[in-house]
């Protein structure tokens, strides 16, 4: 390919609103453009890289016994409806109707598809095990796309599905992935952490992420410093020490004027942090709900929202709070009666707390549980923190940030109850289709790359996934030594199977080689009237400073090799 002829410019200015650094340089190395919020055109360079990260997909994916079929994006509404996954998605599933007015998705998934598919053509255990993958475009009605590639609403993903007759089956296809997954991220030059994750949406009862480390990953990860354990904030527990302050004491009503939050009750009753409990009101499908969790922790929504089964969850407003009767900054559950209380099981792992006496400025101390209030529900929906105790063994936890790109689902027989899809085992017996999920975003994963792969000049590609393999770079094109031997080499090149994109451009020394770093293609050639007079190229990796000469007439082969290595 001769850059000259390249559709899409490079460019110099820094974009104003991309806030990643893979945002920021595929704009500049003119690789997507954006049309709509969370919406991006690839042009040809990025497309090439797309095209080279789905065939490695498809490799691996084909090696682990996949079978690559083609479903609709268009969905009835009646299939989300049967699975109650409409109601999960919410207003993230983009919806329509047809001209017959009859309801129709776009699918940001299809376990609902692939389900009916294979219920109506897997009736036996002798038809299972399955493993059904497409690579297709999905959509998904994210509230706040951001980092340009990392979260948008059109996207194109791989999704796999597995179909066993049994837990064990399962556990099976659930390891081929992770080892075809494992694989693929290797091959994409990419270091991953493998996390227990939160089913979100998809459902299931267990799932685990591919984590690419990044300051950019909007995914806080948490894990031990001491022992393997690892997982996503909106799963990860901790250990959250007890709080023992003896016996259970009466209770006690104090003034606390002018204090309403949980530092300004701790610094005014001089007690710790840890010795309060606070409030915090949400509205959960539109019903007002109570948490009461130690002072010295946060509510990891995520957990909350799993335990209440709830479509949307957000804080209550002020006037929310206040229309129903609470005092805010002087709350506890102690006497409150109408609202449903969740509690974190923080709550007892201590005695003589201090909480609102729901009367302005007003606290009480040595509130217990449960002598001197009832909850309807306690769980662990406290958020995990750098700091706090391991669950699994006595070290303490880390926290870092990542990129997801990849995340496998143990659905079950969620999906196939539900649906009907049903087999008949060895014994004549009917049963539900056991079922796992794995998706892989190509467009997340390429900018995943870049993360972990640029420097202050631009992209540095792996040679498995860039979209040239050499970029011949001739200087001063007017010297017609240099033009002739560009082009024989540009001819060999090709001729050996390579990759090439030729920078035919009249332009400076200057600017062709910043923007063979902006484009971050493996290997740079140069031909220059200095490397002719030698007989000779200078070659350079993108990721390494230093160059060397090859002899013009070996160039062909020895560039061959190292893209080999």
């Amino acid at each position: 390919m001769r850059l000259s002829k390249l559709f899409g410019k490079t460019q110099r200015e820094i974009p104003a609103e991309a806030d990643t650094a893979s945002h920021r340089l595929l704009i500049r190395a003119g690789m997507i453009h954006q049309l709509a919020a969370g919406v991006y055109s690839y042009l040809p360079l990025a497309w090439r890289v797309l095209k080279n990260i789905e065939a490695i997909i498809r490799d691996e994916m084909d090696k682990a016994g996949g079978q690559e079929l083609s479903m609709p994006v268009l969905q009835p509404v009646e299939l989300w409806q049967k699975t109650g996954r409409d109601a999960s998605f919410g207003k993230g599933l983009f919806s329509l109707s047809d001209r017959r007015e009859r309801q129709l998705v776009l699918g940001p998934t299809h376990e609902e598809v692939i389900t009916d598919l294979v219920s109506r053509n897997a009736q036996s255990y002798r038809d299972l095990p399955l493993l059904l993958y497409q690579i297709q475009t999905k959509f998904r009605d994210e509230p706040r796309p951001r980092g340009g590639l990392i979260r948008v609403r059109e996207f194109t993903m791989k999704d796999l599905y597995s179909f066993d007759t049994d837990k064990e089956g399962l556990d099976q296809s659930y390891k081929k992935m992770l080892n075809a997954y494992r694989n693929i991220f290797t091959r994409c030059g990419l270091p991953t952490m493998l996390v227990e994750a939160d089913s979100g949406a998809i459902g299931g009862k267990e799932s685990h992420e591919f984590m690419v480390i990044a300051e950019s990953g909007e995914d806080e990860i948490i894990h031990c410093d001491s022992c393997k354990y690892e997982a996503n904030a909106e799963k990860a527990e901790s250990m959250k020490g007890r709080v023992d302050s003896g016996q259970p004491l009466p209770l006690e009503k104090v003034k606390t004027p002018g204090s309403y939050t949980i530092e300004e009750v701790s610094n005014f009753l001089k007690v710790p942090q840890s010795q309060t409990l606070k409030a915090v009101f949400y509205i959960a499908d539109g019903e007002l709900v109570f948490i009461t969790i130690r002072g010295d922790l946060e509510v990891n929504e995520i957990k909350l929202k799993n335990i209440l089964h709830c479509s949307e969850l957000r804080i209550a407003s002020e006037a929310e709070v206040i229309e129903s009767g609470i005092i805010a900054g002087s709350a506890s559950p102690v006497g409150l009666s109408g609202i449903k209380v969740i509690a974190d099981d923080s709550i007892t792992t201590g005695t003589n707390f201090v909480a609102g006496a729901n009367k302005a400025d007003t606290h009480l101390r040595n509130i217990n549980y449960p002598r001197d209030f009832k909850i309807d529900l306690i769980a662990n929906i406290a958020l995990a923190r750098a700091g706090e105790g391991c669950p699994r063994c006595n070290g303490k936890l880390l926290s870092t940030h990542g990129i997801e790109v990849g995340h496998v689902f143990k659905l079950g027989t969620f999906v196939s109850e539900k649906l009907g899809a049903l087999y008949t085992d060895a014994s004549g017996i009917s049963r539900s289709i056991v079922m796992g999920c794995y998706g892989i975003g190509l467009g997340r994963l390429m900018a995943a790359v870049i993360e972990h792969s640029h420097d202050d000049k631009g992209i540095i590609w792996p040679p498995s996934i860039a979209p040239y393999q050499v970029y011949l770079c001739p200087l001063y094109l007017e010297n017609p030594e240099v033009r002739t031997a560009a082009e024989k080499l540009y001819t060999e090149l090709e001729a050996q199977g390579l990759e090439v994109l030729l920078d035919d451009r009249g332009e400076s020394p200057g600017v062709k080689f910043n923007d063979a770093d902006l484009l971050g293609i493996p290997i740079r050639v140069t031909i220059s009237p200095r490397t002719l007079e030698k007989g000779s190229v200078e070659v350079k990796w993108r990721g390494e400073k230093k160059s060397k000469l090859v002899l013009l007439k070996e160039a062909a082969g020895r560039l061959k090799e190292l893209i080999k290595r």
